[in-house]
């Protein structure tokens, strides 16, 4: 039986979407749709926060064709996405959610398709756009798109937009929406771009956080005793068990951090370091490279690592043991975010045992011990990460922006275009811009790239030191 308070009929919805919600089968409302669908359909400005695969889609949507006139032919919604797999995905669900209303057009808008088969699309009218932020600017800056009658913004998986590297276009295609609007933000993670974004661009945002269930249950903590002689040989270890994509290596001093680097890329691992005598410049270097799965392991201390918050890290190894119970709590939940599993692998010696007694008490749970010669080394050959890092050099001085670098490698001139599959993070910063591309097309699209031309200009670009092997 369902829950009244998760009934879609405790909702402002017009009879005949709430038959269509039956017909399609919703029974009631997901966690996010029960806390955000009130609020939304009031109006109101709203950040919401929850995984992927939590029925948000709908959540925004059904908002979105409440607030619709199907008999004003004019885009009157704009949802943002961060790809043109996921603008696929909301424009399916939207039309199915839409089928009760008269004759509701949306259009999609995203790289890949020749824009004048979009202009035809937009010339013959729509009620509401789905797009990617590259593709929406073009149509913007070209004159095809027209926002005046936009009445909601939606900024979906704001998060991963953010980390693409898409705040500036995000904001260039805001400023060219009415100001009297309602913006719907959803996410899955908050970093410190969306409150940027908030304070920017939205009016009183309610905010929302639907935690998952199983959050607790995500993180695997293991503890493993070491000698002071074989600590570093006990991370290589872990490393080669486990063969983790993205690890987040805690030492309490910088020194730490320095010897065990060395030890890592003597013994062949792609690991780099972070801690406090860094410069900015080589801070985001090296945060590029970690944050766009360019580079196994990042070695850092705690006062380094305040404000880091990287998406997809599959284990945190604790090197030392943190004096600070809350401090260990805050290092593991590092992993095992936005609904993915994570390890959280910790190292201590005789003399860090009073420190683990109080990680127990503060988690009120005993800590799990597994031996070290249970860590046999898995899967073939050295652990390489899978993306390398190319440094294009030009940045935000010579107006690059993500999407350009995104159409040289995927366009056809100048050698093989490659798939979004095969292209990662883009990172712009003032002068520079990193992409991470698939390890085994590193090479060539570098050549691509030097080859071809970005904003009409030549430019150099180089295979990252540390990312050839």
């Amino acid at each position: 039986m369902t829950d009244p308070k998760t009934s879609f009929s405790t909702l402002t919805l017009s009879p005949a979407m709430l038959d269509n919600l039956k017909q399609l089968g919703y029974t009631e409302m997901t966690a996010i749709q029960a806390a955000s669908l009130p609020v939304a359909l009031a109006g109101k400005d709203l950040i919401a926060q929850a995984k992927t695969g939590s029925g948000k889609t709908a959540a925004f949507a059904l908002a979105v064709l409440a607030n619709l006139n199907p008999r004003r032919f004019a885009i009157q919604a704009l949802v943002l996405c961060p790809t043109r797999e996921l603008a696929d995905q909301v424009t399916q669900e939207l039309r199915r959610l839409a089928r009760s209303q008269d004759n509701i057009k949306i259009v999609t808008l995203c790289g890949g398709v020749p824009l004048r088969m979009q202009n035809a699309s937009l010339e013959h009218g729509a009620h509401i756009v789905v797009g990617t932020p590259g593709r929406i600017m073009d149509h913007l800056a070209r004159g095809t798109l027209d926002l005046s009658a936009l009445n909601t913004l939606v900024l979906d998986e704001a998060d991963r937009m953010l980390d693409m590297g898409f705040f500036d276009d995000i904001a260039t295609v805001v400023k060219q929406c009415p100001k009297e609007r309602q913006t719907l933000l959803f996410s899955a993670t908050y970093p410190e771009g969306i409150e940027k974004l908030a304070r920017q661009f939205m009016r009183e945002p309610v905010q929302i956080k639907v935690e998952s269930k199983e959050a607790e249950n995500l993180i695997e903590e293991r503890f493993y005793e070491v000698t002071r002689s074989n600590r570093f040989e006990a991370v290589a270890a872990l490393l080669n068990h486990f063969r983790p994509i993205s690890t987040l290596a805690f030492c309490n001093t910088k020194q730490q951090c320095k010897d065990l680097i060395v030890y890592l890329q003597q013994q062949g691992f792609s690991a780099l370091a972070l801690y406090g005598e860094l410069e900015q410049r080589e801070r985001d270097q090296v945060l590029a490279q970690f944050s766009n799965r360019s580079c196994s392991v990042l070695v850092a201390t705690d006062v380094a690592s305040r404000g880091l918050d990287i998406t997809q890290l599959e284990a945190v190894i604790n090197v030392d043991i943190t004096p600070d119970a809350e401090v260990h709590v805050h290092r593991i939940g590092r992993t095992g975010r936005a609904g993915e599993s994570g390890l959280a692998l910790s190292l201590a010696s005789m003399n860090e045992m009073g420190f683990v007694g109080k990680i127990d008490q503060y988690q009120n749970r005993p800590s799990v011990w597994h031996k070290l010669d249970e860590l046999t080394p898995t899967g073939k050959g050295k652990l390489l990460p899978p993306m390398v890092t190319l440094q294009i050099l030009g940045g935000r001085k010579e107006k690059i922006r993500p999407g350009d670098v995104l159409g040289a490698l995927t366009g056809a001139e100048g050698g093989a275009a490659y798939t979004r599959e095969q292209i990662g993070k883009i990172n712009v910063t003032e002068f520079c811009t990193f992409v991470a591309v698939g390890r085994e097309v590193a090479h060539a699209a570098c050549a691509k790239l030097n080859a071809g031309k970005i904003k009409g200009k030549n430019v150099r670009v180089r295979v990252m030191k540390g990312d050839e092997a």
